[in-house]
């Protein structure tokens, strides 16, 4: 328990993920030791589905998901949208990977996902190795393809 007054620091390479349990776009739980233990995750905070920007960065994702699953890494996306809402955007880009209902923003705030302009929720990508260590971070807001290119960098390199 932090004490109060005391910040908690934002998730960062070398710390270990927070445990979370949270609905996929199809309504089935989906927690930590779910995605541990397999291989990398990918695991990417994006503000809202259906946007621009973060359907193009959904669209790279899922147009290279078979890179990131030939390495033996799972992709997880993660925004605060409601369980249908996402399922809705994985039709309609006939995305591969799960997405994640973080109503609330509370695994966002675990992480200490930063914002954007104060109000934007913040977009990074996280890569995780197989035992729940974070091994690489990329935040950035606009560079949506780097997200996927660093990513997919590092896996190969893991």
């Amino acid at each position: 328990m932090t004490p109060e007054g005391i910040k908690k620091k934002r998730v960062s390479v070398g710390d270990r993920i927070p445990d979370f349990t949270l609905k996929d776009q199809d309504g089935n739980e989906v927690s930590t030791e779910d995605i541990l233990g397999r291989g990398p995750v990918v695991l990417y905070f994006y503000p809202k589905d259906e946007t621009p920007g973060c359907t193009k960065e959904a669209c790279y994702f899922r147009d290279q998901y078979e890179a990131f699953t030939d390495e033996g890494a799972q992709v997880i996306g993660v925004s605060s949208d409601s369980v249908g809402s996402h399922k809705k955007f994985a039709e309609h880009y006939n995305l591969p990977f799960k997405l994640l209902a973080d109503e609330g923003g509370k695994l966002r705030k675990e992480f200490r996902v930063p914002s954007s302009a104060g109000i934007l929720p913040g977009r990074v990508t996280y890569i995780i190795d197989k035992d729940g260590i974070v091994r690489m971070t990329f935040s950035s807001q606009l560079n949506l393809l780097g997200h996927i290119q660093t990513a997919l960098e590092k896996i190969r390199s893991m």
